[in-house]
């Protein structure tokens, strides 16, 4: 009995990573499917706004009673909101002009090796060989998919601009997952939340209105505010909550390994939503990834 009670906060955290993936899938079959109805930073800037929206009732009174912790943590905040906020689903939303949404998703698992990456540099944590190695396999498999299947396109450089902008967000998610560790105690995750949606959501408010002057007019058809609605409530605001809940309780390693399902969700979706082939190319990169994953994070499970 203990021993259960003991191992029920990892489990729980387990299942909320899980429920953050599932609904995150659907972000990128979002993503690419509206990419002719709404501009990118205008999707994403309706998302937290919907996400302000429906957070604020529940976190407001918090949030005021929190007020002096917040100031003496606004650079934190700052730098947290604009990277999870403003910055990182605006990319996902820009890279689906151009890319497919199971190449999103493919691309989007690589980020727990960045997470090596970034705590070596950062927090001088050993990189062990079988990180080495698993840090490899995850390249060769992102190459792959990036290049198409012909490593020549890359020194012409022929690839999706989408697939980079997706790279880059996987980094930009690393830097925002690792920043979850030096979320202050005494503030709740709802004021967190609100907080961080609000500041990320006013860097994102100009570049909004920059976009709606240099671009077409949005149409808000059913399709496009139910989309916003879903990115809005479930995306952002239940995802992150469960995803952060998860990497407190069972750390950043543990909960991106539930993250790599993404492609499973993802690419059935697009299969039925958006009609995307998948292939044998797509196959071969997943294995790679997930395999230089499991290979990375071996070791640091046995020292366990």
């Amino acid at each position: 009995m203990k021993n259960k009670l003991k191992n029920s906060p990892q489990l729980l955290g387990y299942f909320f990573a899980f429920g953050a993936t599932a609904i995150w899938s659907g972000n990128f079959i979002i993503a690419r499917g509206l990419n002719e109805s709404i501009p990118p930073i205008s999707l994403a800037f309706w998302r937290w706004f919907v996400a302000v929206i429906i957070l604020f009732p529940f976190a407001i009174k918090n949030l005021i009673a929190n007020r002096i912790i917040i100031r003496k943590n606004i650079l934190y905040l700052t730098i947290t909101a604009i990277l999870g906020v403003t910055i990182f689903n605006t990319l996902i939303y820009l890279a689906g002009h151009t890319t497919t949404a199971v190449n999103l998703s493919l691309i989007s698992i690589s980020f727990p090796i960045f997470i090596i990456i970034l705590s070596r540099i950062f927090y001088k944590e050993h990189i062990t060989r079988y990180k080495a190695i698993g840090i490899v396999l995850v390249l060769i498999g992102v190459v792959l998919l990036i290049s198409k299947g012909e490593l020549s396109s890359l020194l012409s450089i022929s690839f999706a601009i989408g697939d980079i902008w997706m790279l880059l967000a996987a980094i930009i998610f690393a830097i925002y997952t690792l920043l979850l560790k030096h979320k202050p105690k005494n503030l709740d995750l709802l004021t967190f939340q609100l907080s961080t949606f609000i500041i990320g959501l006013i860097f994102l408010f100009p570049f909004y209105i920059w976009e709606n002057a240099d671009t077409h007019h949005i149409q808000y058809e059913i399709k496009t505010i139910l989309s916003i609605l879903y990115v809005g409530i479930f995306a952002s605001l239940s995802a992150y909550i469960l995803w952060n809940s998860a990497v407190n309780k069972i750390g950043a390693t543990n909960a991106g390994m539930i993250y790599y399902t993404i492609p499973l969700f993802s690419g059935f979706l697009a299969f039925i939503f958006l009609e995307e082939s998948i292939g044998l190319l797509h196959f071969y990169s997943l294995v790679l990834i997930i395999s230089g994953i499991l290979t990375a994070t071996y070791t640091s499970k046995e020292k366990k």
